[in-house]
Formats: C-alpha cells, sequence, structure tokens
C-alpha cells in the first residue's frame, strides 16, 4: 500500500525507547524525516534527527518544535507520545504535590505545549498543498493516552491517570489509547510489574500476567502494533479520519 510519506517531516516525543522509539523507524522507513525528541542522549541515524530535550518544561516542546523546522524547513506530522506513570502503590493519600505537578506536566502539559508549538507549522504545511492529495496529507497532532486512563479498581492510584485522561479530551486530534505494552515501562527493571511486586511482596512476572490475563488476547501490546497504527493515521489513506479513537488492547475493554 503506498502511503505517500516520503519527504513528509515528523516530530516524535519520547521517541528514544519503546513505542516512541517503534513510530520513529516505522515513520522513517516509509521514507520520513523524523526528529526524535528525548530527556536523554540519542544518536541520529540517517533520517531521524535526535534532539535531547526536557518536555516537562515550559520552554522545552518549543525549543523541539524549532530544532524541526531549523534542521528540514517544514512540519508535516506530530506524535504525541512523551509520557511517564509511577504506581502509587500507598493508596492516593500517598501521592504528592509535586507527584501530581511531574505528572502533569509530562503527560498532560507536555501534549498541549507541543502542539501549540507545531500548529501553526502544520496548517503552514496545509496551505502550501496544491493538489487534492496533497490536501489530504494528515496535518492533526496524533496523539495517545493509555486504556487505564479511566479509574480502575483493580490498581491503587496512580496520578498519571487524571492527566492521560485530560489528553483523550484534546482538540478533535487523532488519538491512539495502545494498551498495556510490551516496554520497559511495564517490564523494565523499574517498571511497573516489578514497583508493584516489589510493594506487595510478589513475582514481577505473575504481576505482569495478571496484567494481561483480562483481555481476550493475553498478551501485552507490541510497540510496532502501535507504530504500524500511527504510520496509516499520519498518511493520505486515512485523509478523512479525524477526532477519532483508536484501541489497541487486545480485548482489555469490552465493546460490541
Amino acid at each position: 500500500m503506498e502511503l505517500r510519506l516520503s519527504g513528509k517531516v515528523a516530530v516524535v516525543t519520547g521517541a528514544s525507547k519503546g513505542i516512541g522509539l517503534a513510530v520513529a523507524r516505522a515513520l522513517a522507513e516509509e521514507g520520513v524525516r523524523v526528529v526524535a525528541g528525548s530527556r536523554g542522549p540519542a544518536t541520529s541515524e540517517g533520517p531521524v534527527h535526535a534532539v535531547q530535550v526536557d518536555l516537562s518544561t515550559a520552554e522545552g516542546p518549543a525549543q523541539l518544535v524549532d530544532a524541526a523546522i531549523s534542521t528540514f524547513g517544514r512540519l508535516d506530522i506530530l506524535v504525541n507520545n512523551v509520557g511517564a506513570t509511577h504506581p502509587r502503590t500507598g493508596g492516593s493519600g500517598s501521592v504528592t504535590d509535586e507527584d501530581w505537578t511531574t505528572t502533569l506536566n509530562i503527560n498532560f502539559l507536555a501534549a498541549v505545549r507541543t502542539t501549540r508549538a507545531a500548529l501553526p507549522h502544520l496548517l503552514d504545511a496545509g496551505a502550501r498543498a496544491s493538489s487534492p492529495s496533497r490536501r489530504s496529507t494528515r496535518r492533526c497532532p496524533i496523539r495517545w493516552s493509555s486504556t487505564t486512563a479511566p479509574p480502575s479498581p483493580r490498581w491503587r492510584a496512580s496520578a498519571s491517570r487524571c492527566p492521560k485522561r485530560s489528553v483523550a479530551g484534546g482538540c478533535g486530534s487523532t488519538r491512539s489509547a495502545p494498551a498495556r505494552s510490551a516496554t520497559d515501562l511495564w517490564l523494565g527493571a523499574d517498571g511497573v510489574a516489578q514497583r508493584v511486586a516489589q510493594a506487595g511482596g510478589g513475582d514481577p512476572d505473575a504481576v505482569a500476567k495478571g496484567a494481561v490475563g483480562q483481555s481476550v488476547t493475553g498478551r501485552f501490546t507490541r510497540p510496532d502494533e502501535v507504530a504500524d497504527l500511527v504510520v496509516f493515521l499520519a498518511s493520505v489513506r486515512s485523509g478523512n479520519v479525524t477526532g477519532a479513537d483508536f484501541v489497541i488492547d487486545g480485548g482489555l475493554i469490552g465493546t460490541l
């Protein structure tokens, strides 16, 4: 399937590992020039230009977008991926003001600020388009929140849920909601499974198995599965899709 993405420019936040890295690589494979933002150091490779930036700061998102414009001169695609979670096994009373502020900054305000900085350039890319096929190119931001964003009785309070739910109500952009994914966020040495197991004196593997045991497929979502959807949503093949919500959760949330 020809996606007509070659030559486009994309900004992907939180792109040094996990889903963000998978998205950056998938877009690059389609000929997209990718500006990959991450807090830690990263190496630019081929069409992927790495930018070290702290998106939890007020100025970080604009710096990332400016880097894309100064490097490639345009911006066509924005993928708001950056986010973090930290299970508060002590319950909601253990969540401090600092926890809330940190989580709001990285899970909500980072997306708001990056979208705000990118929007004039995305609109400009649309105004420059002259043919019907170009006009149908995706110019809205693609973002996602977790399928655990609504309150869940299974897990104790996590300060990431409310900010992620706020992102879910964002400005008519296309949103992907990946389920618990096979990344370090869940399965790493300091991931959710490890932290929950330590708090309860259990086994991380058992926690991980229980986390996906409610889904139909019984497994974690792979980063490349999310990346494939993002690439499609960024392409002309989804040109008339807007304000949509696509869930990749292996049947975790029951729907008809």
